[in-house]
């Protein structure tokens, strides 16, 4: 990884969060006293300043399954299917946290990842709110570190040849490419409005990122980064990735239904904030809400809302 990255990334997980986010992290971690690693929190809510009503999100990092959840099938479902994620409110404010242990986290970060979920995340910022000790936060760090690497590397391919692409172009392609390659919730043009927010970020990490991409597949004789893989290699692994991430978005969806209460107005919720759309729970949906989600599936396509 090269030296102007990790610093990047170190200094973006260490900068200030809201303190109730913070405190909540701590209580999170608490839950898990002999498995937690680390918690991370991104997303939108990362920008808010006030996060009265909204749902923030986590992720948890723990050592292993069998010791965040001992012999529970909750253990059988994560290493399966990662990750879990289960609702959490601390001192007024409620989040959702995913589950994942350390060697997932790694792996799921990085260019062997057989879905865009994580790395997609954690491209974008994020902040190390807790940390277990020295070496969690270092393997948390170094996972980070290899998200936007691996978008740079799966989407420089896939760039229109011939066009002089600047740095904010390939994360908008990539992005874009994310999004399709899971059942997203947010409207058209979501994935170019995350790095409008903060363009001076997306140029400062494209260039660490595309040092990164450099480094590992070397220099051209004009000083070019050649594309990681031709374009027709790339162009099939993102068709296997976005159907990979179709089916993993349903299948979690599924998961989801039994360990996580309530998921189902979660859901309704989530897809009405970003959709704007006016989706509300039956009470039959509510008692079968594997069912009920599935139902609402072809509605929820056929109206736009998910992609």
């Amino acid at each position: 990884m090269p030296q102007n990255l990790l610093p990047l990334v170190t200094a973006e997980l260490s900068a200030p969060a809201d303190p109730r986010a913070a405190a909540m992290a701590g209580a999170l971690a608490a839950k898990y006293p002999d498995a937690a690693r680390a918690v991370l929190f991104y997303g939108s809510c990362l920008r808010e300043a006030n996060l009265d009503g909204l749902m923030l999100d986590f992720y948890l990092i723990v050592s292993d399954y069998p010791t965040a959840y001992g012999k529970s099938w909750l253990a059988r479902a994560n290493r399966l299917i990662p990750p879990n994620v289960f609702p959490f409110e601390h001192n007024g404010l409620i989040a959702k946290y995913a589950v994942l242990s350390e060697a997932d986290f790694a792996r799921l970060n990085n260019l062997a990842a057989d879905n865009v979920s994580v790395w997609a995340r954690f491209a974008q910022p994020s902040r190390l709110l807790w940390a277990a000790d020295d070496l969690a936060r270092q393997r948390t760090i170094a996972a980070v570190a290899q998200a936007a690497p691996t978008l740079f590397d799966l989407t420089m391919p896939m760039l229109s040849p011939g066009v002089d692409h600047s740095l904010l172009d390939i994360w908008k392609t990539g992005f874009n490419l994310t999004y399709n390659a899971e059942l997203r919730a947010e409207k058209k043009g979501r994935s170019i409005s995350i790095v409008d927010v903060d363009p001076e970020r997306y140029e400062q990490f494209g260039r660490a990122a595309l040092a990164a991409v450099a480094e590992r597949q070397g220099v051209g004789n004009d000083g070019e980064v050649p594309n990681p893989m031709s374009p027709d290699k790339a162009a099939l692994r993102w068709r296997n990735l976005q159907s990979r991430g179709k089916r993993l978005s349903v299948i979690r969806l599924a998961k989801a239904s039994f360990t996580y209460a309530g998921g189902i107005d979660y859901l309704a919720w989530k897809i009405n904030r970003h959709a704007g759309t006016k989706i509300e729970i039956k009470p039959w949906q509510r008692r079968w809400p594997l069912l009920g989600a599935v139902t609402l599936l072809p509605r929820l396509f056929r109206g736009g809302a998910i992609r």
